[in-house]
């Protein structure tokens, strides 16, 4: 598989929040004082999640086995084609502390690297092999299994462009036709009154961001869209009521 650009890897913590979208309206404007709209300020982002056929890698991750690993495939263009810029994405936490390995490829040869591995280190970041190659040898076969939906608005620090923020809203999922190249449906993953907003940071909480988070009542929490999307999936098929599987 030949990929676009250079493997990219992340390090940093990610806290996250359930906000209402009345509250960030008011937290937004005592936000501008110290962030700005990012690079990419608006972006949809459409996700493809793999696990084996038992699901067994979620279940780890809810768990909070081994290291909460995800394998996804993401797309930012409004509509995926065959011709999209994708990201193939291996997730995982260790102590807190959240690792990203990236590469860059096409939807069709990033699904088949993931359901016909093999070791291409020749081709692939070696690191993404490796891991990669840990995951199968855990987990075996991988495939698509969860379609995760959402819109994103991104910001970055004033004085600090590590800073990071974003607000993902309109979440939807679906664990049939999963592939990238069908439309953007599903069930909704949180009430449409509800968003996520995530703060990605090196270090320390910035001490006036706390004092925001605090003004406004905001407690971090423990969220994860492809644990979410398969536990309601997993009400759903136990014959739960559909409202109920809207309460957090």
């Amino acid at each position: 598989m030949k990929t676009q650009k250079i493997q990219k890897q992340f390090k940093r913590r990610e806290v996250k929040f359930i906000i209402d979208k009345e509250t960030f309206a008011l937290f937004e404007q005592e936000l501008s004082q110290y962030m700005v709209e990012d690079q990419f300020a608006k972006s949809t982002i459409s996700n493809v999640y793999f696990d084996n056929d038992d699901f067994d890698m979620i279940q780890d991750a809810i768990a909070k086995k081994n290291g909460r690993e995800k394998v996804r495939m993401r797309v930012y263009d409004q509509q995926p084609s065959f011709q999209s810029q994708a990201f193939l994405e291996i997730k995982k936490k260790i102590g807190g502390v959240g690792y990203k390995y990236r590469l860059t490829s096409t939807p069709i040869a990033i699904a088949n690297y993931i359901e016909h591995f093999s070791d291409h280190s020749n081709v692939l970041d070696a690191q993404v092999s490796a891991e990669l190659q840990s995951l199968i040898k855990r987990y075996c076969k991988l495939s698509p299994k969860m379609y995760i939906y959402y819109d994103r608005s991104s910001y970055r620090g004033r004085d600090d462009r590590k800073l990071r923020l974003t607000i993902d809203q309109n979440l939807v999922y679906r664990d049939v036709e999963v592939p990238l190249l069908h439309q953007k449906y599903g069930f909704p993953l949180l009430p449409h009154h509800l968003m996520i907003m995530e703060i990605k940071i090196q270090d320390a909480m910035p001490h006036w961001l706390q004092d925001l988070l605090d003004k406004y009542h905001l407690e971090q929490q423990s969220f994860s869209k492809y644990g979410t999307a398969y536990r309601l999936n997993q009400e759903m098929m136990k014959g739960v009521a559909f409202a109920d599987r809207l309460i957090l």
